[in-house]
C-alpha cells in the first residue's frame, strides 16, 4: 500500500535545518529510496510564495500567501510504500526521531487511495 505523510510544522518558529540533520536525513533517506519503501518527498517552499485557491457554492477566490492565520502548515510530504499502517507509522517514527529536541513536528499519516494504489474508492 501506498501512504502519504504530510509534515506539518509551525512556519514561523522553524529554523534551518542542522547540518547534523541534513545528513542524517540525507542517509535515512537514502536507506528508504533503496529498500522502496519512500516512493517520493520533498519540502515545500513558504507559504508567503504560496497562493490558495477556494472554490464556494460556484465562486472562486484566490489568496496569496503568506497564511497568516494557520499556526501549522504543512512544510513537505513523503509518499512512503508499506505492506500496513503500523509499518507506515514506523517509517514515519524513524523519520520524525531524527529531527532530535530542536525540532517540533508532526506528520499526519493517510492511505492513498483509488485504482492507481490498489485499493478501489468507496
Amino acid at each position: 500500500m501506498k501512504f502519504l505523510s504530510m509534515i506539518r510544522l509551525d512556519e514561523k518558529n522553524a529554523g534551518q535545518p542542522s547540518d547534523r540533520l541534513m545528513q542524517e536525513m540525507g542517509k535515512l533517506l537514502d536507506e528508504m529510496t533503496r529498500s522502496g519503501t519512500m516512493i517520493s518527498t520533498a519540502g515545500l517552499r513558504p507559504t508567503a510564495e504560496g497562493v490558495r485557491v477556494r472554490w464556494n457554492r460556484g465562486k472562486v477566490s484566490v489568496t496569496d500567501g503568506p497564511f497568516t492565520e494557520t499556526k501549522e502548515i504543512i512544510g513537505g510530504y513523503a509518499i512512503l510504500e508499506a505492506p500496513s499502517m503500523k509499518e507506515a507509522l514506523e517509517i514515519t517514527h524513524r523519520f520524525l526521531a531524527i529531527h532530535g529536541d530542536e525540532w517540533n513536528v508532526e506528520c499526519e499519516v493517510r492511505a492513498l487511495d483509488g485504482p492507481e494504489f490498489g485499493v478501489r474508492a468507496g
